[in-house]
């Protein structure tokens, strides 16, 4: 394992982080339509989150960039509510301890932020993922908030921050 660093997103990552992101959707076999992979922001990553209370962070090592995950307002929701969104890892990233250590880093700005709760969809066969959500104090909804769009995300979850 080289040199790992967790860092806010830069214009210059746009297109590797797109890489990343469909590459796990392929790699992993997970539904194209009515996820992330389908999101029109996914080439414009850096724009997408240089707003007010929304960041994103990439995973890089030796250069490359290995994984990313941010919050921002949860879209078409007047509540103060940010939804942790676009949390991906390649193969390579996994089992390394970096979701979570992204997830606190994530927490941290949407309290920073000012967020009362952090919201997120999930796949259902993305079990270590939800392990994790869990472990961070994460629980199930039985109905989606906000619209997201992601129509092939049914599975919910919530934390008070």
């Amino acid at each position: 394992m080289g040199s790992i660093q967790i860092r806010e997103i830069q214009k210059t990552d746009n297109p590797q982080i797109a890489t990343v992101i469909r590459e796990v959707f392929i790699v992993d076999n997970y539904p194209k339509t009515g996820t992330a992979f389908a999101d029109s922001q996914l080439d414009f990553m850096f724009e997408t989150y240089d707003q007010p209370r929304a960041a994103y962070f990439v995973v890089e090592e030796n250069g490359k960039i290995i994984g990313g995950g941010g919050v921002s307002q949860l879209e078409n929701s007047t509540e103060n509510i940010c939804e942790l969104q676009k949390m991906y890892f390649l193969q390579e990233a996994r089992g390394k301890g970096l979701g979570l250590q992204m997830i606190e880093k994530c927490l941290a700005k949407a309290t920073e932020f000012g967020y009362e709760k952090c919201y997120l969809e999930t796949l259902p066969e993305m079990i270590a993922a939800q392990n994790l959500y869990k472990k961070v104090g994460f629980e199930y909804l039985c109905e989606p908030m906000g619209a997201t769009g992601h129509t092939t995300c049914p599975v919910w979850m919530l934390k008070n921050l």
